[in-house]
């Protein structure tokens, strides 16, 4: 019988990847399972859609380094090693194909996705006699989702921003179908726009199937339900610069007027205070989706890839190994980002240099990489209503007070405190530089607007047309897909 197989050589994973974990999120893999048999019982079907997080969750994706990059890239740190292994050439600008950032995000992107693929081609074969329609339709949404994620983030980082050409430029390979054997690597790069249709797609089969809520605080966080698809549309429509499509999807779980709530599904809110949404349980109303870390081997970002190892020093409170401090001239020195905003609190010195210390649990470094928060849900909307009307529209003043007071009581805007429209997007734009510092969404901020990235101690800028300003594809794909071409 033909065994389950993925398209990367290289450290290769099982369909089921995980670890024992509370609620039976990430349960015992169940290695070497033959496609006979791995869609025939209720259980193993379950254990294979669960798996699928702890795919997403990788040390070298959403479980640490994909957010490394995302703001390491930009102009927000300092690399104090000088290690290529720790994306010092991603801080630099200039990775090449061969490079352990360039070559490891691809790989576990592509991993994920086919672990998706697989999946549902599993369950459209034989997994819905097996379990009723409606649940194998819900698991089928789970796994569309985490393989627009997926996609969404391969974009960012491998593809010329939507901006760029109305998105008619090359994109990445849109596998739909899983490849369980050699020779089925080969996919040219589709347009940007192609990928995007189908990252939303799936999100919108997400929303129509997923359940709109689970029994427990730490499921509507670890695992997809409608909020979070809609979440994500948001983002989407932000990067495709669709501002229209964004406020219907924003409207969906944001009330007009404050305080902003979701009505329906999961009642995400903001958190009274910021920090909270950053430690145990890490399950507040602002997680709408983040990834649980835990001390059992394997369930944990693994050697190099922590978040609390990047941006952290040895030195107490410090608990990682000190690759990037907080450049003195980023967002640290913005005069608008005052002290007694409680963000600011993630902001220790220790030595000679400033640290980020939002994530501070110890090896095997446990804290729970967030993927999206109600406050970009927030700050989405703003951006979006400013953009479409091109006027200091009410409501978005009131959206970014909300997101500024929460943090900073002493700091409230008024419509008067804009004088154009403009100037209320540059506020937005500081606002989410300061909310989401090592969350891995400034380099996307920048690339979306075509934005030269800043220059940042001894790294030069570099502007949207440089070659740099995107990552090449991967030596490893260009090696497997004769099809596939370079940036």
């Amino acid at each position: 019988m033909k065994r389950i197989r993925y398209i990367i050589p290289l450290f290769l994973t099982a369909l089921i990847l995980g670890a024992c974990h509370r609620d039976e999120l990430y349960p015992v893999p169940l290695t070497s399972i033959v496609e006979a048999s791995a869609f025939s019982t209720s259980t193993r079907i379950q254990a294979q859609v669960l798996g699928l997080y702890t795919a997403l969750k990788n040390g070298n994706f959403y479980g640490g380094r994909y957010l490394i990059a995302g703001d390491v890239k930009g102009e927000n740190f300092i690399d104090l090693t000088a290690n290529l292994i720790t994306d010092y050439d991603v801080w630099l600008e200039n990775p090449t194909n061969s490079a352990t950032a360039v070559i490891g995000l691809w790989q576990y992107a592509y991993v994920t996705i086919n672990n998706c693929n697989l999946f549902i081609d599993g369950m459209t074969k034989s997994g819905t006699m097996v379990i009723s329609a409606t649940q194998g339709t819900q698991y089928i949404a789970e796994a569309r989702l985490i393989r627009a994620l997926s996609y969404y983030s391969l974009l960012q980082f491998y593809a010329l921003p939507y901006a760029n050409g109305n998105g008619s430029n090359l994109g990445v390979p849109l596998r739909l179908t899983g490849i369980d054997g050699p020779g089925e690597s080969l996919l040219a790069r589709s347009p940007v726009d192609s990928v995007y249709g189908q990252i939303l797609a799936d999100l919108n089969f997400a929303e129509a199937n997923l359940p709109s809520s689970y029994s427990s605080a730490y499921n509507n966080t670890t695992r997809a339900q409608v909020n979070t698809a809609i979440a994500l549309k948001t983002r989407v429509y932000l990067a495709m610069g669709d501002y229209t499509d964004l406020i219907t999807e924003a409207n969906k779980i944001v009330t007009p007027g404050a305080p902003f709530t979701a009505t329906s599904g999961v009642p995400f809110a903001l958190v009274s205070d910021y920090t909270k949404a950053f430690i145990a349980p890490y399950t507040t109303s602002e997680n709408i989706f983040s990834l649980p870390m835990t001390t059992t081997s394997g369930d944990n970002p693994g050697t190099q890839n922590q978040l609390a190892y990047y941006f952290t020093p040895g030195t107490a409170p410090g608990v990682g190994n000190g690759e990037f401090c907080l450049n003195p001239a980023g967002v640290i020195a913005d005069p608008n980002w005052t002290a007694t905003d409680r963000r600011k609190s993630f902001v220790t010195t220790i030595g000679s240099h400033q640290w980020l210390t939002k994530y501070i649990a110890p090896s095997p470094y446990t804290d729970y990489p967030p993927v999206i928060r109600y406050s970009e849900v927030l700050l989405n909307l703003a951006e979006a209503r400013v953009r479409s009307t091109n006027s200091v529209d009410p409501q978005a003043v009131a959206l970014l007070n909300a997101v500024r007071n929460r943090s900073d009581p002493a700091t409230t805007y008024t419509v008067a405190s804009f004088a154009t429209s403009t100037s209320l997007i540059n506020a937005m734009l500081e606002e989410r530089n300061i909310e989401f510092l090592g969350e891995g969404i400034r380099t996307s901020d920048l690339m979306r607007l075509q934005q030269t990235i800043p220059a940042k101690g001894s790294a030069p800028s570099i502007g949207p047309n440089a070659v740099g300003y995107i990552w090449p594809i991967s030596s490893t794909e260009l090696s497997l897909n004769t099809l596939c071409v370079d940036n």
